[in-house]
């Protein structure tokens, strides 16, 4: 079965997943994505195996970085961004819709700032969860969005904005920066062929590794994608495995890419020929892959996310003194069952 790697702790800590066998382990793991192999091991045993992964870049059009005299070949903060977004009155997109894409949004910030939202993912009960939200981490995280509410640069749909409505912002006279994630390339390249977009706009679009929270510290992109996992009610479980190990073989990731455009969690399959032709993004996703973070990996995500999704919603309304430590009670509760979503 395919698992959202957000949902492999909740399957595995039902015992609900066959873990893997011992003798796939290292064929499953060597030359993986690290943060793929994390999102598929619960309690340090591998119970689900890494497919394909996706993480999200930082987009930007060229003249509006050059503009504001920002080297895009090193790493760049939101700060900068924001600013160098106000001066022009050009956008930063992000992903603001109460939906997962805003748990995406503010987790990357988090872990971009040394913290966690879940400081204990192999914890097993709910009144056992630890959250790091209440946090330095979590101010930064707050700060940067509430920066962009107030300055404008989320434009007057920032609260709606999914990754879509992100993109065709970008796409406009009025963008200048993005976070999202690797369809932005094809979908650009898509709608300049059929005649709805210049090709001037497609010229004008950069890439580069996601921004950081302070310019000392590497930034944690988003980690998405899709883990295969065994059912632990399964009749031929071995058979299950056999053809898991031909899935996720670096060739069969690599025109998995070329066909459906999911990238590997197998950084091998990213030297395929055809891979680096077809896709020009290519080779800052696996850089991107290699250091991202995946989401909180707790039997509990679907409250820890929708605790999130309700308590920094609106990004306007987001007080970096007070949302923080508001959220994370908010969250602690639903988790002892004191208050519903």
């Amino acid at each position: 079965m395919s698992l959202d790697p957000v949902y492999v702790a909740e399957m595995a800590n039902a015992d609900y997943l066959t873990p893997v066998p011992e003798k796939y382990v290292n064929e499953f793991t060597e030359g993986v994505i690290p943060s793929s192999v994390e999102s598929s091991t619960r309690q340090d045993e591998l119970v689900a195996t890494p497919f394909w992964a996706n993480t999200q870049l930082l987009w930007y059009r060229k003249s509006v970085a050059e503009a504001a005299g920002l080297d895009m070949s090193q790493p760049v903060t939101w700060d900068q961004i924001i600013d160098a977004a106000a001066e022009q009155d050009k956008r930063v997109g992000v992903q603001g819709i109460r939906a997962e894409s805003l748990t995406v949004w503010i987790n990357a910030m988090i872990e971009s700032a040394g913290g966690s939202i879940v400081t204990n993912p192999d914890s097993d009960g709910a009144d056992e969860v630890k959250l790091g939200i209440d946090s330095e981490a979590g101010r930064s995280a707050a700060e940067i969005m509430s920066k962009i509410g107030s300055t404008g640069v989320g434009g007057p749909q920032l609260s709606n904005l999914d990754e879509n409505a992100s993109m065709l912002e970008f796409q406009s006279d009025d963008g200048g920066f993005m976070v999202n994630w690797p369809f932005i390339y094809p979908a650009t390249k898509a709608a300049v062929d059929e005649g709805s977009l210049d090709q001037a706009v497609l010229d004008d679009i950069g890439w580069t590794i996601y921004p950081r929270v302070d310019e000392s510290q590497e930034a944690r992109p988003p980690l998405g994608g899709i883990n295969l996992g065994v059912g632990a009610f399964s009749e031929n479980p071995d058979l299950a495995y056999e053809a898991v190990a031909c899935i996720r073989q670096p060739e069969k990731q690599a025109e998995y890419f070329l066909t459906d455009g999911n990238a590997p969690s197998n950084l091998a399959a990213f030297d395929d020929p055809e891979v680096q032709k077809e896709f020009p993004v290519a080779e800052t996703v696996a850089e991107s892959l290699k250091i991202s973070a995946a989401r909180p990996l707790t039997p509990y995500y679907n409250e820890v996310t929708g605790g999130i999704q309700k308590s920094w919603h609106p990004p306007g309304s987001v007080d970096p003194e007070s949302t923080p430590a508001r959220s994370q009670e908010f969250i602690l509760e639903i988790l002892r069952g004191e208050r519903l979503l």
